[in-house]
């Protein structure tokens, strides 16, 4: 899994990360948001794609990419089964984040018929340990299963372009 953004991503501390997200989110103007646990902030381009951050009280923290032209846009489709599977692997207090939370501009969600359950839709689902970075296991298993660019369909390239990870400042 070779990528220049995850590498960059990879290799910025988590205080830095977090500087960068609040930066961009205060400029597109987005309103950060305390979620129970956790900070959100979030940018989008104003035409489908967008990058949402949550960062836990605990020292973790969650990334969702979304663009709406890939074909891990599950949007259309309506396959909550699907998109719940994109999370497996990251630890619950985080997808608690955003399962059964209102959705936004950013972060539509995706109801499951039988329970009335929601979790937000994104095509990309990173996550970090405290320690490290991760692609979500069920994410990562349903692109190399479909032979899907992970990094290309989730948008995670064009969505972190704005942080300028691997970059001085931001």
């Amino acid at each position: 899994m070779k990528n220049t953004t995850w590498d960059a991503l990879a290799a910025t501390p988590l205080p830095e990360v977090r500087r960068r997200a609040e930066f961009v989110d205060e400029r597109a103007g987005i309103e950060p948001v305390t979620v129970p646990g956790a900070r959100r902030f979030a940018w989008n381009d104003g035409g489908g794609q967008s990058a949402v951050w949550y960062f836990a009280d605990d020292g973790r923290a969650m990334l969702l990419t979304f663009d709406h032209e890939s074909e891990l846009n599950l949007y259309a489709e309506e396959d909550y089964a699907l998109q719940e599977s994109f999370y497996d692997g990251v630890p619950e207090p985080l997808v608690a984040l955003v399962r059964d939370r209102p959705e936004n501009y950013e972060s539509l969600n995706l109801t499951d018929p039988a329970t009335g359950r929601t979790i937000h839709y994104a095509g990309g689902v990173f996550w970090y340990d405290g320690a490290r970075w991760h692609v979500a296991a069920g994410l990562e298993e349903y692109t190399r299963r479909e032979d899907v660019d992970l990094f290309e369909a989730s948008g995670f390239d064009y969505c972190l372009e704005v942080y300028r990870f691997g970059e001085d400042g931001g």
